[in-house]
């Protein structure tokens, strides 16, 4: 491996504190939570993690907390991302890889729209209330 530079090592340092921003909770109102059991790994969650972390940071946001928890019980789905945004209902997508993980931060986070072919679960419409 070649010697590392006093530059390379602040770039290296300023990435890393920018993917520990993104996983404190203070100020933020947007949760990205993302399943990471075996099944979810196994089925490519830690790209779907990367590509997320890579949308967040390419759109600039401040407001996302993105975050990992075990499985999800949806292991036929997986990778699955669950979704929490204030005014949104919460969902769980589905079959999460990186193009579609753009979609999340871009149409979801960003345009408040949901990506129905993609969902796997969200709250009846009568349980969601307004306001």
């Amino acid at each position: 491996m070649a010697k590392l530079t006093l530059e390379d090592l602040r770039k290296m340092r300023g990435e890393k504190q920018k993917a520990m921003e993104m996983r404190d909770a203070s100020n933020k109102d947007v949760q990205v939570i993302v399943g990471m059991g075996t099944c979810g790994i196994a089925a490519g969650a830690k790209d779907t993690f990367t590509a997320l972390v890579n949308a967040i940071s390419d759109k600039g946001l401040t407001n996302v907390l993105i975050r990992q928890t075990g499985c999800m019980g949806l292991c036929h789905s997986e990778p699955t991302v669950e979704v929490v945004a204030p005014g949104m209902p919460a969902v769980i997508y589905g079959h999460v890889d990186a193009a579609t993980a753009k979609d999340i931060i871009e149409k979801h986070i960003i345009g408040h729209e949901l990506i129905n072919d993609k969902i796997l679960d969200r709250p009846s419409i009568d349980i969601i209330k307004n306001g």
